[in-house]
């Protein structure tokens, strides 16, 4: 003879199955793989177009009293600067856990602020993306999924949309020197859904 569950076990079990359906939701967000964000940012020819990305200014220094010992204030000769954005660094992006195309290119700005920008950008819409500098090397296919948190990485933010063309500042005390490429990486994850090798 079947037994039939009781209706105070049933209620336990169907609050559990709720909760697991209820989690896998929140990390998966399966609904954003037939999602877009599309961002189109001007590409940026002084730190004013960047808007409320623009780093805080630097405070003034105080000033100094002249060499010869007088009340004046020395003025340091004014050091040129470029009147047009410098390109540093350009790259394409790859496909990893998902397709993902576009370019990448690195500028520095005339008052010396560093802004990376995708052009073109092409690439699913996910959880927790954000956008990261890394010193690790760029690997086609699923063996470069994984690697970009093995090593030196620094964020830049999250993505702001998964299309389109956009500017993120890189911080005063990051050293490009250090990093070889850029991931745009799913945090939650820890997986790549494309990246570039940043060619100076």
């Amino acid at each position: 003879m079947r037994q039939v569950m009781r209706p105070g076990v049933l209620i336990p079990v169907g609050l559990v199955i709720v909760l697991v359906m209820g989690m896998g939701l929140y990390l998966f967000q399966p609904w954003r793989l037939f999602t877009n964000v599309e961002v189109r940012e001007a590409a940026p020819t002084s730190v004013s177009d960047l808007g409320s990305q623009a780093p805080e200014p630097s405070a003034p220094m105080p000033p100094t009293a002249s060499a010869t010992g007088g009340d004046e204030a020395s003025s340091p000769s004014p050091t040129p600067i470029d009147a047009e954005p410098v390109v540093l660094a350009t790259g394409s992006l790859i496909s990893h856990e998902h397709e993902t195309t576009g370019e990448v290119t690195i500028l520095k700005l005339p008052d010396g602020t560093r802004v990376l920008r995708f052009e073109g950008l092409q690439t699913s819409d996910g959880p927790d993306l954000k956008v990261w500098l890394s010193d690790q090397p760029v690997i086609d296919g699923v063996d470069g999924w994984g690697v970009f948190d093995d090593g030196k990485y620094a964020s830049l933010g999250d993505l702001k949309g998964n299309i389109g063309d956009q500017n993120y500042v890189i911080p005063a005390d990051v050293d490009l020197d250090d990093f070889s490429a850029v991931s745009i990486w799913c945090e939650r994850f820890a997986v790549s859904f494309g990246a570039a090798e940043l060619r100076t």
